[in-house]
């Protein structure tokens, strides 16, 4: 049988009920737009969290203190909550760590600040004039914290744009005006660049003020919350990460490792966890997805039972005049596959539709792949080989005699 006239043979008998082929086309199409939107679901939280924790630091290594462990405890209760760091170990690292490009200690809590009747919670953080290249922030109107800030026990601080906007109202100048917090009063200097919010807080929710008057007037002692490291490149983060470990153990009186009573976190370590953590979603996400495509298998090979049951004596008569077992074998094969790949076309389409949609509407930034849209054509022939197979094989071994006396 020639090529062409198997093509019209196959859109004869599709559309000779259109209704059942519609119905038998929705469900990979639904399937395979599952997969695609889901897939590009996954990626896109991929992109946004690792965007996320690129956005607090470039090349950064964060020194956070832990409840020290003993014997026989493998995890460190109080994380980033303990009081095991100090303003001195900063200063040893900047004054130790050559490798290190900038330091940056800070001493953060949440405190209800004030300003003209107006007040809000958000994170006062106490550090110093390394902080914005360390973090990554650029400032918008006015100026940082200074080092004369620090030597002179300043009140002074820096607001992010959110913290201004719930403080004093959106765009408002804020500089040179005051607010209080614990009945302290701090004088604006300037304000932060919006940056955008992300799983590690927002940047532009915070409060920035001297590490030293942090201390002093708010915190009570030297003690601080996180130190922040920026390498000079990606190739020396490993390396100042085992020296910085291995200063604080030192400074810390601490022999063993495993009883370290801070953590240092490599920014490739986290991006590469969380990228573990996304991949797995993704894959999970699919997985459900690929449910529906195997109901849309199940729902092709019931269709093509039936259609060979309703063609018994077509097949019999075919075979009387000479049509060859291999030839309605692929006859069969051929309208299973041109089901699926109609369906997987139409999938394609929607499942772009979906995760444009999803986009659109500020839900989630959703990233359509190459590979998704491959492995929904895939898929989609395979199902139509597979579940098409069985019943192409079954129209082929009839026997003429036995179909042609069919009722």
């Amino acid at each position: 049988m020639k090529t062409s006239d198997m093509m019209q043979e196959t859109y004869m008998a599709l559309s000779a009920n259109k209704a059942r082929s519609f119905l038998t086309i929705l469900g990979i199409v639904i399937g395979i737009s599952s997969v695609i939107a889901m897939i590009a679901i996954g990626e896109g939280a991929k992109g946004t969290i690792q965007n996320s924790i690129q956005s607090i630091g470039s090349n950064l290594i964060l020194v956070m203190p832990g409840a020290q462990r003993g014997p026989g405890f493998q995890v460190s209760a109080g994380r980033g909550s303990a009081r095991t760091l100090t303003q001195a170990d900063a200063d040893a690292i900047i004054k130790e760590i050559t490798l290190a490009q900038a330091v940056a200690p800070e001493i953060s809590g949440r405190y209800q600040v004030t300003a003209k009747g107006k007040n809000t919670n958000t994170s006062v953080v106490g550090t110093v004039p390394a902080y914005p290249a360390v973090r990554n922030i650029q400032i918008d109107q006015g100026d940082f914290i200074s080092e004369q800030h620090l030597r002179g026990l300043s009140k002074v601080a820096v607001l992010g744009p959110t913290a201004r906007d719930d403080l004093f109202g959106e765009g408002v100048q804020a500089v040179g005006q005051v607010i209080r917090v614990r009945g302290i009063e701090f004088k604006i200097i300037g304000i932060t660049r919006t940056k955008g919010g992300g799983g590690f807080g927002s940047q532009d929710d915070m409060i920035f003020i001297p590490i030293s008057t942090a201390q002093k007037f708010l915190a009570g002692d030297s003690y601080v919350t996180t130190i922040s490291v920026q390498a000079k490149d990606s190739q020396s983060m490993a390396e100042i990460q085992q020296e910085i470990t291995g200063l604080l153990l030192n400074r810390h009186n601490i022999s063993d490792p495993q009883l370290a009573d801070f953590n240092t976190l490599n920014q490739a370590d986290i991006v590469a966890a969380a990228s573990s953590v996304t991949q797995t979603f993704t894959i999970l996400l699919a997985a459900v997805a690929g449910i529906s495509l195997v109901v849309g298998g199940i729902g092709i090979m019931n269709m093509m039972l039936t259609t060979v049951t309703e063609r018994t004596r077509e097949i019999g008569l075919r075979k009387a005049i000479g049509a060859k077992r291999n030839e309605i074998n692929f006859q069969f094969l051929t309208e299973a596959v041109a089901l699926t790949f109609l369906g997987g076309l139409i999938g394609v389409i929607l499942g772009w539709l979906i995760s444009f949609g999803v986009t659109r509407l500020g839900i989630l930034q959703t990233k359509v792949s190459l590979f998704s849209i491959l492995l929904a054509f895939g898929v989609s022939a395979a199902i139509g080989i597979i579940f098409g197979y069985y019943p192409a094989r079954r129209a082929a071994a009839l026997n003429p005699i036995d179909a042609l006396r069919y009722e």
